[in-house]
């Protein structure tokens, strides 16, 4: 029997059951999927039943949900409406504030200097997965505010990379000015060369394959070919230095170029995809979460914490938006939406936490604001801000 319940068939049933389970959830609190899901993923986790763990199973089939969702995402829209140095303002303040207040606060419980600074970086990176799905699934992926969004918090996620490798170094006392310069280099060129790739090449190669007796015979190439380039991208920008999603997420946005019965054509297929893998997602940042973890010293820090990170980025990105010019409920929905930190604050948790610069409390500290966050985002934009379109 243990070797059935260890067995990828056995994990992939219950994860599938669980998101179904959380659907479930959802609906009966008349909630956005994402929030049942991320519920469903705590209970079984080891917070409640401890029947999944965060295996190396669960992380990757999590990380492909993760880059899956992201192209679906970066489909729906074209560079110009991302590319706005507006955007680039939000997202540049959108890390300075929660990073310097983040900094001020573990300082002020009593943390030695490198890991206040790590707690300051955890607050920093946005997880546009989340907002963006949240935004997909109320119909409101094309407004303004979503558009200040996933434009501000592509910047956001490239910058809080770059503050994490800052970080590291000042944590080592191997500060080097040459080396950022170099990084923030690299992830210049790869977001522009990436879109201008694949609306050159890519667009044009999609475009003569449709046309092609290969689309009619194999009508699943394009397809693959699709998903191909998600992964392709997904890697470049690892190799970059920079996270997968963002990778993915430059890929959507490079097949702009395509006509729309063939982006109607990818979008019907990558949107099955995203509807498991991005379940199993969702699930893993509740199954991340270990509530047993807590000492009472902690809850007092992770209140304060959480607080923080939802004021930092609520004034820190809202601010700016309504100075450029947006309207007060745009520019409020911009500072909430910023709020999620979802997996990339766990990710630089869990990397600090390896590299030995902050103990386990600080850790769990960290991946609670995170889920804390994560789960506020959803449930004030559909009950609140949009509650009177619905």
């Amino acid at each position: 029997m243990h070797g059935v319940t260890d067995s990828i068939e056995f994990q992939m049933s219950l994860l599938l059951f669980t998101a179904l389970g959380g659907y479930q959830i959802a609906a009966r609190i008349a909630q956005p999927a994402v929030v049942g899901v991320m519920l469903a993923g705590i209970v079984i986790g080891p917070s409640v039943l401890g029947w999944v763990m965060y295996t190396d199973f669960v992380k990757s089939i999590a990380h492909l949900g993760a880059i899956i969702l992201l192209f679906v995402i970066g489909l729906e829209f074209k560079l110009k409406t991302i590319s706005n140095w507006r955007y680039g303002v939000i997202g540049l303040f959108g890390v300075l504030v929660p990073w310097i207040c983040g900094y001020l606060l573990a300082q002020y419980f009593g943390f030695e200097p490198k890991k206040a600074i790590i707690v300051g970086v955890a607050l920093t990176a946005t997880s546009i997965a989340i907002t963006a799905d949240v935004f997909r699934e109320m119909g409101k992926l094309k407004t303004e505010a979503a558009k200040a969004i996933i434009g501000a918090a592509i910047i956001d996620d490239v910058l809080a990379l770059l503050a994490l490798a800052v970080s590291q170094q000042m944590a080592s006392s191997t500060i080097s000015g040459g080396l950022i310069i170099m990084m923030v280099i690299k992830a210049v060129i790869f977001l522009a060369a990436g879109a201008y790739f694949g609306r050159v090449f890519i667009s044009k190669f999609v475009a003569k394959m449709s046309a092609s007796n290969k689309s009619t015979q194999f009508p699943e190439f394009l397809f693959i070919f699709t998903m191909m380039m998600a992964f392709f991208y997904a890697m470049c920008a690892e190799l970059m230095g920079l996270s997968a999603i963002v990778g993915a997420f430059v890929a959507g946005v490079s097949f702009e170029g395509v006509t729309p019965k063939i982006r109607k054509h990818l979008k019907i297929g990558t949107e099955h995809l995203r509807i498991i893998f991005g379940s199993i997602f969702f699930i893993s940042l509740g199954i991340l979460a270990d509530v047993k973890a807590f000492t009472f010293d902690t809850i007092g820090f992770l209140l304060a914490l959480t607080v923080t990170a939802i004021l930092t980025k609520l004034i820190g990105c809202g601010l700016p938006a309504k100075l450029l010019g947006m309207n007060n409920q745009n520019s409020f929905v911009v500072g909430l939406g910023m709020v999620p930190r979802g997996e990339v604050a766990m990710i630089i948790a869990l990397l600090a936490l390896n590299e030995k610069i902050i103990e386990q409390p600080i850790y769990v500290a960290l991946v609670m604001m995170s889920l804390l966050a994560t789960l506020i985002v959803p449930l004030i934009l559909k009950n609140w801000v949009y509650a009177k379109e619905q």
